[in-house]
């Protein structure tokens, strides 16, 4: 039960600092700006994303997702994080480190978003860079992956800019927006 508490409580334990963002893992309270940032942004991220539910915005839809993340977190395969601005503690976006794999893998993939007033304000470098090291540093993993698609430039500069390399091509990687899209794979290995 302890492992809930990140998502219930109302001072959350984990909180990862970033230069200019910090990251926490979502609350029962984040719920308003978060379907108020979504909403906003909704035709800017839903070319890149899954297909939104009919719902996906509800209260009840909310509590569902903190529920998935805490499971997720409680066997330590997924790391979820909102991702705010520090000056003024406004919600900018998300960012989650999943498909946690030990053993002789000791890897994860990272998915991010961030809502579109946010952009290209330098907040999702912060938010990567600092997961980065979450995540060799906090939790000793030797790789990160993560995907895009060929036409999401923005992610791709991002991703180069953080450190990750280019590893290849996945034809009708994820299923986004309804259909099935390649996607460019990187990946970062941990220095030495």
């Amino acid at each position: 039960m302890s492992v809930l508490l990140p998502f219930l409580s109302p001072r959350p334990r984990l909180r990862l600092q970033g230069r200019a963002v910090y990251l926490r893992p979502p609350m029962q309270r984040d719920y308003a700006p978060w379907a108020a940032l979504r909403s906003r942004s909704r035709a800017f991220l839903e070319p890149w994303e899954p297909t939104w539910p009919e719902h996906d915005l509800s209260r009840a839809a909310f509590r569902a997702r903190l529920a998935a993340y805490a499971r997720e977190l409680e066997l330590g395969e997924a790391y979820p994080f909102f991702i705010f601005r520090r000056e003024d503690d406004a919600l900018l976006g998300a960012i989650r480190l999943f498909h946690v794999r030990r053993g002789v893998s000791l890897t994860g993939t990272i998915g991010y978003w961030l809502g579109e007033p946010y952009v290209r304000q330098g907040h999702m470098a912060d938010a990567v860079e600092t997961l980065i090291r979450f995540a060799f540093h906090g939790l000793g993993l030797h790789r990160l992956e993560a995907a895009c698609m060929p036409e999401n430039h923005a992610s791709a500069a991002l991703l180069a800019k953080c450190g990750f390399s280019e590893e290849g091509y996945a034809h009708a990687y994820l299923k986004i927006n309804g259909a099935w899209r390649d996607h460019r794979l990187f990946g970062l290995v941990a220095p030495e």
